[in-house]
């Protein structure tokens, strides 16, 4: 009777309960399994495929306006998207200094992704086709009194290096169409535009240019803004940095503008755009 009691007393050890202990790891591993294997699936369904984007680019070519941008988010789609629509975005536009000339601009994006040209702006029109979203929007763009690429001719220039050309480049791993100057180390390069014609701002931008330059010399460069005579903006460009955004209030009226590129080491490819706007 004695032996009968002890055997319903509790689980011996090496029983039912440690038998179940030993199994948790078993079944956490195929839970695991089972939720990377959805996961996958999951990921792959939300991947466009090509057939949407013919599908997505034939709504932008239904209502594509010349002069409308295109971008696509995020940017490492990039490849994908100039692939479908690569026609509709020239060379003066994918260099360009950025995109507040531009109207009306369609977006097309994957994974709930925004453009940084969209940013701070409603679609008026939002499409889907096959995980690809396609969104337009509209705005007045904005009124350019004066680039100073284009006054490049007539410009005095201050540098015992190399006189400063107009490019078409690499800046950030992206085009650029701007001004590139290579300053001699701790000899400042002064670049003159006589008589500009200015609005209400002076908006631009700065970057270094060439990946290798940039993988070989990590100095940064600076960029001085003098309208004139007087500094009206600063601006550092870092090896990281990409393409740099400057811009000073202004007086309606004509003034000369001076740009003054500094560098610490030789053969810093400095690159800079700058427009007087209204």
């Amino acid at each position: 009777m004695e032996a009968s009691d002890e055997a319903t007393q509790g689980t011996p050890p090496g029983g039912v309960a440690p038998r179940r202990l030993l199994a948790l790891p078993a079944l956490l591993l195929i839970g695991v399994a089972i939720w990377e294997i959805v996961a996958t699936r999951c990921a792959a369904s939300a991947v466009a495929d090509d057939a949407a984007w013919t599908e997505a680019a034939s709504v932008v070519r239904a209502g594509y306006r010349p002069g409308d941008l295109i971008v696509f988010a995020p940017d490492w789609i990039d490849p994908v998207g100039r692939l479908h629509l690569g026609d509709l975005i020239p060379l003066e536009v994918a260099a360009r200094m950025d995109a507040d000339r531009f109207g009306r601009i369609w977006e097309l994006s994957i994974r709930d992704a925004r453009a940084p040209e969209t940013a701070g702006l409603s679609p008026v029109a939002t499409a889907q086709r096959g995980g690809v979203t396609i969104r337009r929007f509209e705005r007045t763009p904005v009124t350019v009194l004066a680039d100073l690429r284009e006054r490049l001719a007539t410009a005095r220039v201050e540098s015992p290096g190399r006189r400063p050309t107009l490019e078409l480049t690499e800046v950030g791993f992206a085009p650029r169409r701007c001004i590139q100057i290579v300053p001699v180390p701790g000899t400042p390069a002064r670049i003159t535009f006589p008589a500009v014609p200015l609005g209400s701002v002076l908006v631009g931008y700065v970057g270094i240019a060439d990946v290798f330059t940039r993988r070989d010399n990590r100095a940064p460069a600076r960029l001085e803004v003098q309208v004139g005579g007087a500094t009206v903006a600063e601006a550092t460009a870092g090896v990281d940095d990409g393409w740099v955004r400057f811009s000073a209030p202004t007086t309606p009226g004509s003034a000369d503008v001076t740009i003054v590129a500094h560098a610490t080491t030789p053969n810093r490819l400095v690159c800079f755009a700058a427009e007087a706007r209204q």
